[in-house]
């Protein structure tokens, strides 16, 4: 325990912050008038579930960030932020975001350590996210996830293992990259253990988000698919 806070602590002294996506949601819902059964409906997660990650009693992965900020139609970028802000009405040319090495919106997850750079950035056509991987076994990792849009992963450190469910699992080693269909259920695994850390490049729902919009007056749906085990 006391080494755990301890890197927790190198982490606050390297520049990163960690991120509350729940304190923002809840912020969210009561800025809407929102009760938790309306986001529940509209983001397809369990009341329970929302409870669990506005109450931070629960780690928030990528893929349930992407059901709620597709299903409320936000951005993921306004997830990390304390308040939430109305979306601009245009978008601004000549933007740019600097994340230094090692900063960013950290989120634990049993699975991963997610390190979200540029999360400062709205209205991105896609998201980059710096994996650190913890599990080894598809056993441990429980239910693989699925997300709507695409991926792009560049192994940064270590071997990794990726499962999905069309195919053969795939052994990867720092330098290789894979793209593929994120709606296709899948997983990182750590294949030996020394450190394992992948770039992942996110597409959608935030390239979808301005269209989603204008479309349903700021509503969405969440990306079919079956839902990863929870972890509290």
């Amino acid at each position: 325990m006391a080494e755990h806070r301890l890197k927790l602590a190198d982490r606050d002294i390297a520049g990163r912050t960690s991120a509350r996506p729940g304190a923002a949601l809840k912020a969210l819902r009561m800025q809407k008038g929102w009760t938790l059964a309306e986001v529940s409906k509209r983001t397809e997660l369990p009341v329970s579930t929302l409870s669990k990650i506005e109450n931070d009693r629960m780690s928030l992965s990528y893929d349930k960030l992407a059901r709620i900020s597709a299903g409320l139609g936000v951005d993921i970028s306004q997830l990390f932020a304390p308040q939430i802000v109305g979306m601009p009405g245009a978008t601004v040319n000549g933007r740019r975001s600097v994340t230094p090495a090692g900063q960013g919106q950290a989120i634990e997850t049993d699975n991963y350590g997610h390190l979200y750079p540029a999360a400062d950035f709205l209205n991105k056509r896609f998201v980059p996210v710096i994996a650190e991987l913890h599990t080894r076994t598809l056993e441990e990792f429980g239910e693989m996830i699925r997300h709507s849009g695409e991926e792009y992963a560049y192994i940064l450190e270590g071997t990794v293992e990726f499962h999905s469910e069309l195919y053969a699992p795939l052994t990867l080693h720092k330098g290789d990259s894979l793209y593929f269909d994120s709606g296709m259920a899948h997983a990182y695994l750590k294949a030996d253990s020394g450190p394992c850390r992948v770039l992942s490049i996110c597409s959608g729902p935030e390239s979808q988000l301005m269209e989603a919009v204008r479309r349903d007056n700021g509503s969405g749906k969440a990306a079919p698919g079956r839902k990863r085990k929870s972890k509290s």
